[in-house]
């Protein structure tokens, strides 16, 4: 850890990065079949509202000073604009999805697709099941121009990708892949249970996570956030952070305030009607990533 120790009352000068991000606004957003815990389709879905917190959450962005790429939808893909899901940008290499639900599988190909002609290919296509961000969650200052390469990519697996999805992905990107069961059926993607908030600094929920995991979480980050029950219920932790503003769930107010003392600076973005795809902040958000581009 790099983070600075402090005196009482006080707490680090954080520094933003500008970013790169790719989405997709939910024009033909709906849930007509439930594929997780957070879907019901017996509950209407309003698609004018979800497109206004879409839009506002991509003015978020683009008002902090990062770039915002937009993907256009596909009718037939209710849940294309979880973008996070796509694929996997590293400094090096990008690396495609494979859905484990057939819902979804059309989707792979719609972000290959955009990615290669967005100049951000080859894509290398997984013969592993691999939902992209919502999965794998880098952590490192890799790609930084003049930066020491030293990311890893933090791995979850449990309900979606699978555990030899994170050695094919080590081998595709030449970064190390840490393995992190998760055990509760709500956070089925790494991103709803834990989120980078710099190039060391993570928070998470320890009770997403199977013994053996939460050990190694709390071995590798000893100063990481740890968030509470209530916060990551709302999707508190998919979130999107640039090392100093903290784009996260309005709901989340407790993580929210811990951030404020550890010097980052919360974002309230509130996306109630595309938590009812099993989606919030980050799940929306796919980081574009190559060597030297911020």
């Amino acid at each position: 850890m790099t983070d600075l120790t402090l005196a009482p009352g006080r707490a680090p000068e954080r520094r933003a990065r500008l970013r790169r991000y790719l989405m997709t606004p939910p024009a033909h957003f709906a849930v007509t079949y439930a594929i997780n815990p957070w879907m019901d389709p017996a509950v209407p879905v309003d698609r004018d509202r979800a497109l206004a917190e879409w839009r506002g959450l991509r003015d978020t962005y683009r008002r902090l000073g990062h770039r915002v790429d937009e993907l256009a939808p596909v009718a037939g893909l209710p849940d294309l604009v979880y973008a996070a899901n796509g694929a996997l940008v590293t400094p090096g290499a990008t690396v495609g999805a494979r859905f484990a639900f057939p819902q979804r599988a059309a989707e792979a190909a719609v972000y290959a697709d955009w990615l290669e002609r967005a100049g951000l290919g080859p894509v290398l296509l997984p013969a592993e099941i691999n939902e992209g961000e919502g999965d794998f969650l880098v952590v490192g200052s890799s790609g930084l121009a003049g930066a020491v390469p030293t990311s890893v990519i933090l791995a979850g697996t449990g309900f979606r990708t699978t555990p030899a999805a994170h050695a094919e992905v080590a081998r595709l990107t030449g970064l190390e892949v840490i393995t992190l069961e998760l055990i509760d059926p709500r956070f089925y993607h790494l991103d709803t249970a834990l989120a980078v908030l710099g190039d060391d600094s993570i928070a998470y929920l320890p009770g997403a996570f199977a013994p053996a995991s939460r050990a190694e979480l709390a071995r590798r980050y000893p100063d990481a956030v740890i968030a509470t029950e209530a916060d990551a219920a709302v999707l508190g932790l998919n979130l999107v952070s640039d090392g100093r503003n903290v784009i996260m769930a309005a709901a989340a107010t407790d993580l929210a305030h811990d951030l404020e003392l550890r010097g980052y600076v919360p974002v309230p973005v509130a996306m109630p009607e595309l938590l009812k795809g099993g989606g919030g902040i980050k799940c929306c958000t796919l980081e574009l990533r190559r060597n030297g581009e911020r």
